[in-house]
């Protein structure tokens, strides 16, 4: 089951838990509130029979899928692109990872502008909605291999921090504002 909680504000290696003192976690049902993250646990030997990710993959419009490796010996520029996924950005469409082996975090930030850590780990499903601030990392096993999916053709373009007034950041702010 996957664990949130908020962050602590060390500068110590990105793939350490950086939990408060004393710890501070979130439960789903805050996560969603307080930023629209949405989760689900699937089978990850067994999704095709479970059939899940098939109904969301009907349900919200994803039509397409690829599958990711990130580790140092699998993926082409690993120290570029780990430092790249570690920048706090946006995209313009909503972020879904199914998380198929490994391990790794997403930190979110919240309405008050707090960052929230997600460990994922293997069966995890996580969507991050449209305009939210984000970033990822491995931890210390520096290993994941997710499915991603995308509504049409993948569109890869991080959107870096400040973007307060790219369209999605705007709706975004509006949606999480309405459901205070």
């Amino acid at each position: 089951m996957v664990r949130v909680w908020f962050m602590d504000s060390s500068e110590d290696d990105q793939r350490l838990p950086h939990q408060c003192d004393p710890p501070r976690p979130v439960t789903l049902e805050e996560l969603k509130k307080n930023t629209g993250v949405l989760y689900w646990k699937i089978d990850a030997d067994r999704y095709e029979e479970e059939g899940l990710l098939d109904q969301l993959r009907k349900d919200r419009g994803y039509t397409y899928s690829d599958n990711i490796t990130v580790s140092a010996d699998k993926l082409p520029n690993y120290e570029q692109k780990i430092k790249s996924f570690f920048e706090e950005h946006l995209h313009s469409d909503e972020e879904i990872r199914f998380i198929m082996d490994g391990s790794g975090y997403f930190d979110v930030r919240d309405k008050q502008d707090q960052w929230m850590r997600i460990e994922c780990t293997k069966g995890d499903l996580i969507i991050l909605p449209a305009g939210i601030y984000h970033r990822f990392t491995l931890d210390e096993k520096n290993y994941i291999q997710a499915m991603r999916l995308f509504v049409g053709e993948p569109v890869w373009t991080p959107i870096n921090r400040p973007a307060d007034d790219h369209p999605s950041r705007v709706e975004y702010v509006s949606t999480l504002s309405t459901t205070s």
